[in-house]
């Protein structure tokens, strides 16, 4: 007998016909400056409906930070980038006190200098290239939506977004994410190097008189407004039994996990990662013009999601075993296990 498919009210649904008329407009205006990666762009929005932040690996000259921009202007949302670098310090995003002369008076006060923290997207270009302790100055922005300076807390412009990238090869004089700061991102995005159409694409795009500026479609009252429809979209209870299993099958430490699992990963993932799957998943059903979740869902989201939260093996290392391949597997064997919860 398959599950009732519950879907979100009546009255909630233009809203989510105004979502997807929505994103359909900001991939076509990121699209007139950015070739390809269309999953990509849609991982990007899922994680912005869902309030989420992304962590973004792939090879330098890919459009990171193009993409992120372009983004950030069709959306109509304030952007800020900061390069991360050995000598970066937490004061250098946050921002810090300063003592300025108060010309009418002669008195001298401690005033507030916002760092480029305070914006509505911001991208963080090579975060591991910056040392531990000013990688954490990031975390109450991200968890909190808020920062705190010298004992004062200000909150920051609704929505804010937090987009970091890494690059997957060069290794030396970096510093890797902690599990706590990953864990705050919502997906791990890989960024491929695009195909042979799109790249002569680029080419003639890149080295010609063609220009192109994305125009804003939406404004960040509608983002928020399109993140609160998202959490409206009910979850049938097959899809979260699927989710549950499938974070907990990846815990070395639960005792009905498989014996290869304890073998080939150390540490698995939290429940946030439930969370933040649940949402993704329900992100994406409305952005398929669907007004339920289903288990496609979150199985198409789990690598993202999960490729971050899993700290494999000496052992899976040294078989040259993935994080994606043991997910893989997860997926691959989970159906056994869920049968008798559908």
């Amino acid at each position: 007998m398959s599950p009732k498919a519950e879907t979100i009210p009546v009255d909630h649904q233009e809203r989510a016909a105004r979502l997807v008329e929505a994103c359909r407009r900001i991939r076509e205006q990121v699209g007139r400056i950015v070739v390809g990666q269309e999953d990509v762009v849609e991982q990007l929005l899922i994680a912005i409906l869902a309030r989420g932040h992304c962590l973004l690996e792939g090879v330098p000259g890919l459009a990171k930070t193009l993409m992120v921009k372009s983004l950030a202007e069709s959306m109509s949302l304030s952007f800020h980038r900061i390069q991360f670098t050995p000598d970066l310090m937490p004061a250098d995003i946050t921002g810090t006190d300063i003592i300025q002369e108060n010309r009418e008076t002669g008195h001298r006060d401690l005033v507030f200098d916002k760092g480029p923290i305070f914006t509505q997207m911001l991208l963080a270009d090579e975060i591991n290239r910056t040392p531990p302790k000013t990688q954490a100055a990031l975390l109450e922005a991200m968890q909190e939506h808020e920062v705190t300076v010298g004992g004062t807390t200000y909150r920051l412009d609704e929505p804010f977004f937090v987009l970091a990238t890494q690059n997957p090869i060069e290794q030396e004089g970096t510093y890797p994410l902690p599990e706590a700061q990953r864990d705050r991102f919502l997906f791990n995005v890989i960024v491929d190097y695009p195909s042979r159409d799109e790249e002569g694409e680029i080419i003639d795009r890149t080295t010609s008189t063609m220009s192109a500026k994305p125009q804003p479609v939406v404004s960040g009252a509608e983002i928020i407004e399109y993140q609160q429809t998202v959490r409206l979209v009910p979850l049938p209870e097959h899809v979260k039994n699927f989710v549950l299993d499938l974070v907990r099958s990846a815990r070395p430490k639960d005792p009905t996990t498989a014996s290869w699992v304890r073998d080939l990963i150390d540490w698995g993932p939290g429940p946030r990662a439930c969370q933040q799957l649940v949402l993704a998943a329900k992100a994406r059903a409305l952005l398929h013009g669907r007004h339920h979740v289903t288990r496609d869902d979150a199985e198409a989201l789990a690598f993202p999601v999960l490729r971050h939260r899993i700290v494999p093996t000496f052992n899976a290392e040294a078989e040259g075993v993935s994080v994606d391949d043991i997910i893989r597997r997860l997926l691959r064997e989970l159906p056994k296990a869920s049968k008798q919860l559908l």
